[in-house]
């Protein structure tokens, strides 16, 4: 009796993948409380400085202001974040540093993905400081060929032109052979659009690894 393979798309020649929410994990609740009481707001409106956060990032991780004026509109009560003042670093540093961490297992699964040749680029809606930090990463530099971020570009996933940054950086593969992983629906509706395949990554590493023939084993290899 023959042993039924994996179903997998053949033929997979680029990953394009989102940072936030797939290879990075998203801040813990002492993290926001963190950044909050840095900013100024009291212990119990953590929530609604998260929701006010989230009202003024897109324009930000677009590029469109910078650290200084995304900060100016979020601070809560007298104290203020000139530029090059003690106060911007630390709001900067802290709100870099608690979107570094990363998933990895998903790390794991690169580092195979890597090792059969897999060609892979990460588009990101990142901010410059967040960018900066995240080429810097070891994880970075020795498993991504290309980096894509949205405050480089001037533009947020779900933008067509997003994608195609991506598409070009990765050197203009077929999108039928590019698979995009994302944490988003809407991003992924984006990128199908496109002629891409996706996967809406909700956590699951092993999804990852069984939509990457690479590292799906052969039936012949399985006892």
């Amino acid at each position: 009796m023959t042993t039924p393979t994996t179903p997998s798309a053949p033929g997979l020649g680029t990953l394009i993948l989102d940072y936030n929410g797939v290879i990075g994990r998203q801040p813990t609740a002492p993290m926001w409380a963190r950044l909050a009481a840095l900013a100024g707001w009291p212990a119990d409106r953590t929530a609604d400085f998260e929701t006010a956060f989230w009202a003024r990032r897109a324009p930000y991780d677009a590029g469109q202001i910078s650290t200084h004026a995304f900060w100016r509109g979020l601070l809560h009560g007298p104290q203020a974040a000139e530029p090059g003042s003690a106060l911007l670093a630390a709001l900067r540093s802290t709100d870099t540093e608690m979107w570094t961490r990363t998933d990895e297992a998903v790390v794991r699964i690169l580092q195979a993905a890597h090792a059969t040749g897999l060609r892979m680029v990460i588009l990101s809606n990142a901010p410059h400081p967040l960018a900066d930090a995240l080429d810097r990463a070891p994880w970075c530099s020795t498993l991504i060929s290309r980096t894509v971020y949205s405050a480089r570009l001037g533009v947020n996933k779900p933008d067509p032109r997003a994608y195609q940054a991506a598409l070009a950086a990765a050197g203009r593969p077929d999108p039928a052979t590019t698979l995009f992983v994302d944490d988003r629906h809407e991003n992924c509706t984006a990128a199908s659009r496109l002629g891409l395949r996706t996967l809406h990554f909700d956590g699951d590493s092993q999804a990852l690894a069984s939509r990457i023939p690479q590292l799906v084993p052969a039936a012949g290899a399985r006892s």
